[in-house]
């Protein structure tokens, strides 16, 4: 058995799909993770990966036996832009894939057998045009673009089929840039434009963004959900869940990795501006915002620090308290999850944008007794791998 098929073209039939927006099959007892595929379809991919282990990663080249959800892609062959590796791929078996991945993460590293559908967050049947924060790239000639996949070289593109109009109608894309690195554009829902070429700021100084019946103000580069309708979506879904188990606005409530405190505002708009709060942020920059935000909760404070640190300096919490975390990609992880099981808050809410991260800390609280009272899935990033998860837990 050969055991290195560096460059070679192999005809391959592709099982399922696997985290990471890559497809499966299986050449002469080896994995093949395929690019640009769809399972139940017949291939010719190239090897663009070989390391001689027990796989390789591959390309489609080929379709030979296509399946029914093959669409065509809107990036031109020509163009072969990267962040869209779905894009191949009708949105309903996109959505459809997603929720193969969640479940086989839940089941494999967590033992929760579960069915959880991949919703769509709006009606728009093309899945383009959704993006508020779009990166731009440049090259040496001065070229902006994104990256090609799997490359750091910049792809010259007329449009941004994935970005909000009001991005695309901007045209920094279309502009050559001279000694230029990056451009950061975002779009906010109240009008506001905003760039960054490099660190230097251009567009409106300040964004403002309106979600749950507040207004956010956001300093230059801050963080704010990347789907147009995505902030009311996950904040609805929070404070449906807090509602559901009961918040208490007197006891220690969390929003750890708080940002510029969009659960924390809705949380105190649905169960009163002096509930208890406690926004928990290690950027310096989001946790100022957050404290000018919500400037008007007579209950709410935020501080600057490390998720794992803050914990770890608690005695205590009531056991009334809940406690909202949206952590990075890497999840929560060991640390601040021991901490959460030592604190034993009565109810978590796990806002997660990555289903295996998801699955590991969630193996680790239901084995300290808490089960899952509720769990839903959005689909915030259309032809693309990624989505994001909300998992209600209580003790």
């Amino acid at each position: 058995m050969k055991t290195n098929w560096q460059d070679e073209t192999l005809e391959l039939t592709i099982e399922k799909v696997a985290h990471g927006g890559v497809f499966v099959a299986r050449h002469e007892s080896r994995v093949v993770f395929v690019s640009g595929a769809i399972p139940g379809e017949k291939v010719l991919a190239r090897v663009f990966e070989d390391k001689g282990g027990s796989f390789a990663r591959a390309e489609v080249i080929q379709v030979i036996e296509p399946s029914s959800d093959r669409v065509q892609h809107f990036w031109k062959k020509s163009e072969a832009a990267g962040g869209a590796e779905f894009g191949h791929i009708a949105l309903r078996r996109q959505r459809k894939l997603k929720q193969e991945v969640l479940e086989e993460g839940l089941q494999r590293f967590a033992g929760i057998e579960l069915e959880v559908p991949v919703e769509a967050i709006d009606d728009n049947e093309t899945g383009l045009g959704y993006r508020t924060r779009v990166q731009l790239h440049v090259n040496e000639f001065g070229d902006a673009g994104p990256f090609m996949e799997r490359s750091h070289d910049v792809v010259r593109v007329r449009n941004l089929p994935l970005a909000v109009p009001e991005i695309e109608e901007l045209g920094l894309h279309l502009k050559n840039w001279q000694n230029v690195s990056k451009i950061h554009i975002a779009a906010s829902n109240t009008g506001g434009l905003q760039w960054l070429v490099d660190k230097k700021v251009k567009g409106d100084q300040q964004l403002i963004e309106s979600a749950f019946g507040r207004t956010y103000r956001l300093s230059p580069g801050a963080f704010w959900q990347v789907h147009k309708n995505a902030a009311n979506t996950l904040a609805n879904v929070v404070t449906d869940m807090a509602k559901t188990v009961g918040f208490t606005q007197s006891a220690d409530n969390l929003d750890l990795y708080g940002g510029v405190g969009l659960f924390a505002g809705s949380l105190a708009t649905i169960f009163g501006l002096d509930s208890k709060l406690t926004l928990v942020e290690a950027s310096k920059i989001a946790t100022a915002d957050a404290k000018k935000n919500l400037a008007d909760l007579k209950g709410f404070r935020a501080l600057a620090t490390g998720t794992g640190a803050y914990l770890k300096g608690l005695e205590r919490l009531a056991p009334d308290s809940t406690v909202v975390i949206d952590p990075p990609r890497s999840g929560a992880g060991r640390e601040v999850v021991t901490e959460l099981v030592r604190l034993m808050p009565e109810h978590l809410i796990y806002v997660a944008c990555d289903p295996i991260a998801l699955a590991r800390d969630l193996k680790d609280l239901l084995a300290a007794n808490y089960r899952i009272a509720k769990i839903k899935a959005f689909d915030l990033f259309p032809h693309t791998h990624h989505f994001e998860t909300v998992v209600s837990l209580v003790r």
